[in-house]
């Protein structure tokens, strides 16, 4: 089952509410979101970062610690 934050918000364990890069990582994740594109890089490290559209559609947490996972 799916988180009730819904895709805008991650998991404050995935990223603090007080991070530095908080504001520049979500427009990047909704950006991309509204894109339709799979992910996003990320501001601070460049890294590819999925999305929590695309993580949804794998139906599971793959246990990873992805910043936008839904079943978290």
């Amino acid at each position: 089952m799916t988180s009730p934050r819904g895709i805008d918000e991650p998991h404050p364990s995935r990223l603090a509410p007080d991070d530095p890069q908080r504001d520049l990582i979500l427009a990047a994740h909704r950006a991309a979101v509204d894109a339709g594109e799979p992910g996003y890089l990320d501001p601070a490290t460049g890294l590819f970062v999925l999305t929590a559209v695309e993580l949804a559609a794998a139906g599971s947490c793959c246990e990873r610690g992805c910043r936008h996972c839904p079943y978290v």
